[in-house]
């Protein structure tokens, strides 16, 4: 089978962009990770397919797959390329379109000066909605990892993520502790793992140990957690600009029960041609 792919990159975080509107695709889990190799496939963090949406409201349905071939929820820096494809594949000429995604709808916006805003949703802290496994809704949780004692925040960004306050994430244990957090039991579908140092109060530094795929770039959705984490500890103001290891991100977010909104880049790398 021949398959016709983009790769795309959001700040470093890079993926292999289908189109599965004008081509039929059933790709298995070893295809996917065949696709996601470094070495023998294309190489990327994940595979993104473009579907057409189940349902009325929604114009495009987004399906995110990690390097490990398994499907997962949501992914911002993936949300903001899925826009620039389907504008360049003309697929649609709406500069803000609507996405259906296996934990709801997004609103990515293409703005004029070619960066893409996301309306990523609500975040929900209840823990029986992230998953995770606790008794009480603190914002702050202790975890046990590697017989040590560490506190994280839980939000859920329409998939999980633990983020914890670090002096310096240039020196953070993310090799550590990234893979132990990521299938720590107390997290059923396993989590993204942030390591979030605030810089002041509208900027932070971030690295993210991503479920799945291991420490990346740039992680948008784990942006928008951290930034969530921050402002309800109360470390940090609206509007937050996350600094990651391949560029910027504008996070806003007003507050509980309101959604947080992310803008950044997106790039087409090259189109191409692969046979699997």
């Amino acid at each position: 089978m021949k398959l016709n792919f983009t790769k795309m990159q959001g700040l470093g975080n890079d993926f292999v962009v289908l189109d599965g509107i004008r081509q039929a695709l059933e790709l298995t889990r070893e295809q996917l990770r065949f696709l996601a190799d470094r070495h023998f496939g294309i190489g990327c963090d994940q595979v993104l397919l473009v579907e057409a949406g189940t349902r009325p409201d929604v114009d495009f349905r987004y399906r995110i797959f990690n390097g490990d071939g398994g499907e997962v929820e949501q992914c911002g820096n993936g949300a903001r390329c899925f826009a620039h494809f389907v504008h360049q594949q003309g697929l649609t000429r709406k500069r803000e379109i609507r996405v259906e995604t296996m934990r709801g709808v997004i609103v990515p916006r293409l703005e004029e000066d070619g960066s893409v805003t996301v309306d990523m949703g609500v975040p929900v802290f209840a823990p029986d909605k992230i998953p995770f496994v606790s008794d009480r809704d603190d914002l702050l949780q202790p975890l046990r990892v590697a017989d040590e004692e560490w506190a994280v925040t839980a939000v859920g960004m329409g998939n999980p993520h633990a983020v914890q306050v670090v002096a310096d994430v240039d020196s953070a244990p993310v090799e550590r502790l990234g893979p132990l957090i990521e299938s720590h039991p107390r997290f059923p579908q396993r989590v993204n793992a942030g390591f979030m140092q605030v810089l002041d109060r509208h900027a932070i530094r971030l690295r993210v140990f991503e479920r799945g795929a291991g420490e990346t770039l740039a992680c948008g959705s784990g942006a928008c957690a951290a930034v969530v984490a921050g402002i309800a500890r109360g470390l940090l103001d609206s509007p937050v600009r996350v600094e990651t290891r391949g560029g910027d991100l504008s996070i806003v977010w007003n507050g509980q029960g309101t959604p947080v909104s992310m803008t950044g880049p997106a790039l087409t790398v090259f189109n191409g041609e692969i046979e699997l």
